[in-house]
């Protein structure tokens, strides 16, 4: 078994610490269960905006405006700063929806809560022999897409990094195997990876974070982002199926008792056919899950975590002040949804951001 990187609890925090805290948690969600869920949706959406407007979370909120300014240069600085906030508001409101969802969405209820959408245009993929990787980002409610397909009888397995406060992760790992979603352990996962792809199963991630220094450096929003390799491997590997969408809010009706409504909507989705002619069938892959990315995210800006460091590791070249590499510019001119305008633009990007790293001194991004 994969050594978990959280590290053991010590006695304290074993029986005292964590069970406090898990308490004290449980505690503060008590009225998502007991009051009406719009009026406490209303309250988390107040809370999550003051959040984002505190004194102390100034740095977040500036660097958060400042990936907007590179994925809509478009857009005026206030237009940012009120996208930034209303980011806050959809987590904090996501945070109870989180809480109540076990609860609401049922064999019999998910529809009250849930659209297919364009889902439908999936299923014959995900009936097929070939297993399916589903991915997504932190964009809307990225976990209740796999908790509906495992409501409507599939077998949904889901990536995801275990929580540090230990009761919570037992209490979420419980409550959604109850449904019939299996959630792997990411540290651990690719051990059993292998036997879930040779059965033909589904497996989920969210595919938008950075990589690290390792990571396959392909565009998004215009710069490049460090992006997972292993996705496209098992995707080589395993003949998969790759699916790419989200779970998007929708507005909700002003006096309306309806207040926690998803869309599912199905950006896009390839198989070996569309890879096989590539010239680098890995980039290509990694490429297109990245560009299925933004073309969601865009959809719903607000729904998107952009407190994420999404272009924190940078490519080699620019860290070692290198000339762009000939062999990434023709990987990209390969791509065949890329023109020259963006080639340019993606290798002027990199070009000013070398010359930022050499400036100050660093070699990752905030």
């Amino acid at each position: 078994m994969a050594r978990d990187p959280r590290g053991t609890l010590t006695p304290v925090q074993k029986y005292i610490t964590q069970p406090a805290a898990y308490a004290a948690l449980r505690t503060a969600l008590i009225p998502a269960h007991i009051f009406p869920l719009p009026s406490v949706l209303r309250a988390a959406k107040i809370l999550g905006r003051t959040f984002g407007n505190a004194r102390f979370n100034t740095k977040r909120v500036n660097q958060a405006v400042e990936r907007l300014k590179v994925a809509f240069p478009e857009m005026d600085p206030s237009q940012r700063r009120d996208l930034v906030m209303q980011a806050y508001e959809h987590i904090a409101m996501l945070g109870v929806e989180l809480a109540v969802t076990p609860r609401l969405l049922s064999e019999d209820a998910w529809t009250d809560y849930v659209e297919l959408g364009s889902l439908k245009t999936a299923m014959r993929p995900l009936l097929n022999d070939r297993p399916t990787l589903l991915l997504t980002g932190h964009c809307g409610n990225w976990e209740i897409i796999g908790y509906t397909m495992a409501l409507l009888g599939f077998n949904m397995h889901a990536i995801y990094r275990p929580l540090d406060l230990r009761p919570a992760d037992d209490w979420v790992r419980q409550t959604r195997s109850r449904r019939g979603l299996d959630l792997l352990d990411k540290f651990g996962a690719m051990r059993s990876m292998p036997a879930l792809m040779a059965q033909g199963e589904s497996v989920a991630f969210v595919a938008d974070q950075n990589a690290g220094d390792r990571g396959l450096q392909v565009p998004y929003f215009g710069r490049l982002a460090s992006s997972y390799k292993s996705i496209g491997l098992t995707a080589l590997q395993y003949n998969t199926n790759i699916i790419i969408g989200q779970a998007r809010r929708l507005p909700t009706t002003p006096g309306s008792n309806q207040s926690m409504r998803y869309r599912i909507e199905v950006v896009d989705q390839f198989t070996s056919e569309d890879w096989n002619n590539q010239p680098d069938p890995l980039f290509y892959i990694t490429a297109r899950y990245r560009r299925s990315l933004e073309q969601m995210i865009r959809k719903s800006p607000e729904q998107y975590l952009w407190m994420h460091r999404i272009w924190k590791s940078r490519p080699r070249h620019e860290r070692l002040n290198k000339p762009f590499p000939e062999n990434l510019k023709n990987k990209l001119a390969a791509l065949p949804w890329m023109t020259d305008q963006e080639l340019a633009k993606l290798i002027d990007r990199s070009d000013r951001d070398r010359a930022y790293m050499k400036k100050h001194n660093i070699t990752h991004f905030k």
